[in-house]
C-alpha cells in the first residue's frame, strides 16, 4: 500500500464516521441492508496490542476505534477480561466509542460460570478457549471435546456461546487422524462453535477453504493475520496484505460457509509498531469486498 492510497483510506474513514453519526448505525450495516453486499464489519483481537493495552486501556481502545474497528475480541490479562473495569463499565466505554465486544478469549479452567454470566450480561456472544497445546494421543482431544460440550452447556444456559480457537497442532496428523476432526465430530453443534485462526491452518499446511467446506456453519469466527512470504518458521505473522495468504479468496468463501465474525490479529511487527500495524491492517480490511 503506497502513501497516497493510505491517505485516501484515512479520509474515507473520517467520512465513514460522519455518515455513521447521521445514520445512527454502523455504515457497513447500512450498506448491507441496502445492497446485501460489500465489506462486512471486522474486529480486532486485543492480543495484537498486548504490550500497549495494559498501560492505558481506555486510550488504546479509543485509538483502535479511530482506526475504524467496530468490534473487538478481548482476552484475559492480569486485569481480567474487562481491563480493570467492571463488565458494565467496559461496555459503556466501548459504546461511547462506537464499538462492541463480541467475544473474548479466557482461561476456561477458572470461574467459568462467573465469566459466562458477566459476559452475557453485556451482550458478548462468545467465550473462547484460546489454547490446549499439542498432545500425545487422540484420547486427549476426545477429552477436550467432552470438556467443550460441558462448557458449551454452561454458556448456553447463560445466554451466549462457547468456541475453541485453533493453532497449528490440531491440523497435524496424530495417530493417522487430524485432532481437529476429533474435536469437531465429537462436540455438539448446538453447544460448541469454532474460531478458525486461518494463519495457523495455513502454517500447518492445510487449506482453510477445504475445512470451511467440510464443516459448514461450525466455524463462526476467524482470526485474520498474514504470513511473511517465504518464511520457514512457524511464528511469522506480518501486516495484512504484505504476506502470502490469499484473504480475498478465503474470506469470500468463509461467508458462504457460515462465518459470522472476522477478527484481525497480528503477533509480529517487523519494521513498525503494534499500533501502526493495527492501523495498516484496518486499511487493508476496508478495501476488501467479502
Amino acid at each position: 500500500m503506497n502513501r497516497k492510497h493510505f491517505l485516501s483510506i484515512a479520509g474515507l474513514a473520517a467520512g465513514t464516521l460522519a455518515l455513521e453519526n447521521a445514520l445512527g448505525k454502523p455504515v457497513f450495516d447500512a450498506i448491507a441492508d441496502a445492497t446485501g453486499a460489500g465489506t462486512k464489519p471486522f474486529g480486532l483481537q486485543l492480543w495484537t496490542l498486548r504490550d500497549d493495552l495494559p498501560k492505558d486501556p481506555r486510550r488504546v481502545l479509543k485509538q483502535v476505534a479511530a482506526m475504524g474497528y467496530k468490534q473487538i475480541e478481548s482476552f484475559e490479562g492480569k486485569d481480567g477480561i474487562f481491563w480493570g473495569m467492571s463488565n458494565k463499565a467496559f461496555k459503556k466505554y466501548l459504546d461511547s466509542l462506537g464499538m462492541r465486544v463480541i467475544s473474548t478469549h479466557c482461561d476456561i479452567t477458572k470461574d467459568f460460570e462467573r465469566k459466562a454470566g458477566e459476559a452475557a450480561a453485556i451482550g458478548i456472544k462468545y467465550l473462547i478457549c484460546p489454547w490446549k497445546g499439542p498432545q500425545k494421543s487422540l484420547d486427549d482431544f476426545k477429552r477436550f471435546a467432552e470438556e467443550f460440550n460441558t462448557k458449551g452447556a454452561i454458556c448456553k444456559k447463560a445466554g451466549l456461546r462457547f468456541a475453541y480457537h485453533n493453532h497449528d497442532y490440531s491440523f497435524s496428523l496424530l495417530d493417522g487422524e487430524m485432532p481437529q476432526d476429533i474435536m469437531m465430530t465429537q462436540t455438539d453443534p448446538a453447544l460448541v462453535d469454532f474460531e478458525m485462526d486461518m494463519y495457523w491452518v495455513v502454517t500447518a499446511g492445510a487449506d482453510p477453504i477445504a475445512w470451511l467446506k467440510k464443516y459448514p456453519n461450525r466455524f463462526r469466527l476467524c482470526h485474520i493475520k498474514d504470513r511473511t512470504r517465504g518464511a520457514t518458521e512457524k511464528d511469522a505473522s506480518c501486516t495484512l496484505g504484505t504476506g502470502s495468504i490469499d484473504y480475498p479468496a478465503i474470506l469470500k468463501a468463509a461467508g458462504k460457509y457460515g462465518m459470522r465474525h472476522f477478527i484481525v490479529e497480528q503477533e509480529k511487527y517487523e519494521g513498525t509498531t503494534p499500533l501502526a500495524a493495527v492501523a495498516a491492517d484496518a486499511a487493508y480490511m476496508k478495501q476488501l469486498k467479502f
